[in-house]
This record gives C-alpha cells, structure tokens and sequence, in this order.
C-alpha cells in the first residue's frame, strides 16, 4: 500500500513545523547541532507517525518498536517528534540542554520518556539496536529496532562488527537508516574518511539494502514498508539526505554540524522557513 496523499501532506506539514521549532529552540538555548537534526528530519517523521508501535502513555511497555538515534547530536529533532507523539510537553523543548532536564544533548533513557538508548559516542549505537532486536527474538515478539547512522559514524570499526553479528543473527527485525548526507563534523565525509561504495559495502556484509530520497516521506514509508517483508536478512535504508536541509546557508555546510543560532542566521532562516521571527 502507498502513502496516501493526505498523510504525505500531513507528514510534509508536520516537518516543516519540526524545522521552525528546531530553530527557535536552539537559537534559545544558543547550543545543539542543527545541521544532522535538519537532515533527518524526515526519517524520525516518517518512522514515529507511519510505522512504529509505540504508546506515550505506556513508554516502557514490552511490546514496542524501538528505536536507536546511533548519531545523538541530532537529539534536538528526535525530541521535538517525541514531544509531538506526546511523550512529554512540546514547551519542554525550552529547557534543551538546561541543567537538570531531561532533554540532555544527547539522548538518555535515564529519564527521557520515550528514548530507548543512551547515544554520544559514535559507533555504539548499531550494537545496542542489535541486542534488544535478539532479545525481542528471544521473547518471541513482533516488535522491530530502528538504528539511525550517521555517515560519519560508518567511520567507526565497531559498526561493522555490528554488521556482522546482526547478519550471523538473521536479524531481520532489524532496520538500520543511513542518514547519508555526505558530511560530517570536520568536512566532507569523503575528505575525512572516504569510504568508497557504502552500498557494495553493506551488501558484502549481507545486509538487504534499500535506497531512496531521505527527505521523500512517500520514498522513505515505501523504503521502511519493503523492509518489514525481508526475512532472514536485517535491513539497511541507505537515505540520500542534505545535511541543514530547509535553510540554504546551511546546507551541505560542516560548519554548521554544532555551530549556535546566532541572530542574524535566526532571522534568516526563518525568514526561509516561513516562521515568526
């Protein structure tokens, strides 16, 4: 079954609300990193409002999809999605990075309703979504695991361990995303660590890959519809992305990885955004 087309308008609707917000907030709280919260945007969208059983008033419960944000510094834009499938209040947004919140920079399960995994360091996250996919195996249950990636992280030699032993596994209840936007903190992905053909990668390691628009809500649900047909096999979505999607001054820009709102750059930004500056 497609998308049809009055979700699609309510989930493109839903974005570039998440965009507007994202900015005003971190040019608040002058801290964050808008640049990869920008460009997976419409991953977090399209899981958490098309695809994953999940229940804010029953955050813990067994039964769950779950899903790993390997790349925590996109913490901002998974925590404005959660506010919104009502997980905690969207004001609480306010308090970003604040001293005693629960919305640290990075996201913790600690005291965050509705964050499955502690992420920050680079690598950890694919491990972890790995061991609670065998667990619910083990329990026998439908639920799946998500794991975003951050090209950048598939740097990271623990990734590809992680890519073993989820194929070794038949971990097919799992679906990793690639939030493939060709930069990372220092440059380009290329000029840091090129790492060649990312799919041929993926695929010797036996993964089922799947590419498509990462900022296509129609191409990203089909993407995550075919993987729940894969069986035997875990699935990577390799999602073509634009690192500070939606404001042009930041797009494709490293400088923009962790850099704060400043005023001039908020009012521009908005300005293109169509928000109240």
């Amino acid at each position: 079954m497609k998308l049809p087309m009055e979700k699609k308008a309510q989930l493109d609707q839903l974005c570039k609300q998440f965009r507007i917000d994202l900015i005003e907030t971190l040019h608040q709280r002058q801290t964050g990193h808008p640049g990869g919260s920008l460009s997976v945007c419409e991953i977090l969208t399209t899981l958490y409002f098309t695809q994953m059983n999940v229940d804010p008033a029953n955050p813990a419960k067994a039964d769950r999809d779950r899903l790993v944000l390997c790349k925590g510094h996109a913490a901002p834009m998974l925590y404005r999605v959660l506010a919104e499938k009502g997980f905690f209040p969207v004001e609480e947004m306010k308090t970003l990075r604040c001293f005693e919140t629960r919305l640290q920079g990075h996201p913790c399960p600690l005291e965050t309703p509705g964050v499955d995994a502690a992420t920050g360091p680079l690598g950890i996250g694919l491990s972890a979504a790995l061991g609670m996919a065998m667990g619910l195996k083990l329990d026998n249950s439908d639920a799946r695991v998500y794991a975003i990636l951050g090209d950048g992280e598939i740097n990271e030699g623990t990734v590809w361990e992680a890519c073993m032993s989820a194929v070794k596994f038949k971990a097919d209840n799992l679906c990793a995303v690639l939030d493939w936007n060709g930069v990372q903190l220092d440059g380009t992905a290329n000029e840091i660590m090129p790492m060649g053909d990312i799919r041929a990668k993926f695929e010797a390691f036996g993964w089922n890959c799947i590419e498509c628009d990462g900022h296509d809500v129609s191409a990203l649900y089909d993407a995550f519809e075919e993987a729940k047909t894969v069986k035997g096999l875990p699935t990577i979505v390799l999602a073509h992305t634009v690192k500070g999607k939606g404001v042009s001054f930041m797009e494709g820009k490293n400088g923009w990885h962790g850099k704060a709102v400043d005023d001039e750059s908020y009012a521009k930004a908005m300005e293109e955004l169509g928000g109240a500056k």
